[in-house]
């Protein structure tokens, strides 16, 4: 097939990840590895070509079919949404969703509407929606720690990973919201264009992380 893939990476330690799984299936990464001033990199043995790019800019590359593949973290799929397929969990960038609130404080022992800071609105509306409760949302974009510490926030929905940023400001994780890892996503009209290779490429992926799966 003449017709190259194009697949958009996350920036950052997904992409890095990401160039490990590939490089593990098979595929020459060089051309990502030393991308130089170039912004789409074609790989050397396999007909795929490489965009690097921001997170939720992954989902609208994506979405609108100027990339038929993307690598992005399920926090963003969960905060943006959009239509297209999530086809495969890949395991790395393992890390999940927490409300935490500062060490002593009763989050849920009170009657009056608590206020709660993230950088995922849209994660945390849906959250507190599905356990009936009526909250105010206040959108932070820098470190969202500080909000209950400035008592702008009762609590923050943010991502945990060891959680030593969240101690190191006294504050404590109470309730896991939702696991997050590296999901595989594909354009929806690509799926039917590009049925073979985008298949040919699931499998790879696949039989790779089986191999992890059974090596670990």
């Amino acid at each position: 097939m003449s017709q190259n893939l194009r697949i958009a990476l996350t920036k950052g330690r997904l992409q890095d990840q990401s160039v490990e799984l590939f490089e593990a299936m098979g595929l020459d990464c060089s051309p990502i590895r030393d991308p130089g001033r170039r912004l789409i990199h074609a790989l050397p043995n396999y007909p795929l070509e490489a965009v690097l790019a921001k997170a939720p800019d992954v989902i609208t590359y994506v979405e609108h079919g100027v990339c038929d593949l993307g690598v992005v973290g399920k926090d963003t799929i969960l905060e943006k949404g959009g239509s297209f397929y999530e086809v495969l969990d890949l395991g790395f960038g393992q890390c999940r969703f927490a409300l935490a609130v500062q060490e002593g404080s009763d989050f849920y022992g009170t009657y009056k509407t608590r206020r709660v800071a993230s950088k995922y609105p849209n994660v945390t509306r849906r959250f507190f929606e599905g356990k009936g409760m009526d909250v105010d949302i206040i959108k932070i974009e820098g470190s969202v720690e500080l909000a209950p510490l400035l008592h702008l926030a009762d609590g923050i929905v943010d991502i945990v990973e060891t959680g030593s940023t969240l101690k190191a400001n006294g504050l404590v994780p109470i309730e896991d919201v939702a696991q997050v890892s590296a999901r595989l996503i594909v354009n929806t009209a690509s799926m039917k264009l590009h049925k073979e290779l985008i298949e040919d490429f699931i499998r790879r992926c696949e039989a790779e992380l089986e191999k992890r799966r059974e090596e670990a």
